[in-house]
């Protein structure tokens, strides 16, 4: 009697990694961008609940109705060893951890480039 489990097997390896590879290949990358934004506006993004909204998930010190979904958002230098680091998990948190919840701001372009950097330059401060 012929056995399938080798078959199988085989059809399973080839399509995890099939799947790696779409994972990998629907990632947008982070444009290079220059992370020198506007702190201020940054901060009325993230707390305007029709754009960054951050304080939806994330409590941020003096912020209004804070959430708690998200890690807090405190001693953002000494958690991130650059703005860039930072950038790239605001771009898309799902690169790190793909079962995070946090909309991918970047890649899905619910911000503008602009306000992107506003909110990573402000988040930096934090």
């Amino acid at each position: 009697m012929l056995s399938l489990r080798p078959i199988r097997a085989s059809a399973i390896a080839l399509g995890l990694g099939l799947s790696t590879l779409a994972v990998v290949a629907a990632a947008v990358d982070m444009p290079e961008l220059d992370l020198n934004g506007d702190a201020a506006a940054g901060k009325a993004l993230a707390e305007d609940n029709g754009k960054g909204n951050c304080v939806a998930c994330h409590m941020i010190v003096g912020a209004e109705s804070p959430g708690a979904i998200g890690p807090a958002l405190i001693a953002m230098q000494t958690r991130y060893p650059s703005k860039e680091a930072l950038a790239r998990q605001i771009w898309d948190a799902t690169v790190k951890a793909p079962e995070a919840a946090m909309p991918p701001f970047g890649k899905h372009e619910i911000l503008t480039n602009k306000e992107f950097v506003d909110v990573v330059e402000y988040i930096w401060t934090l």
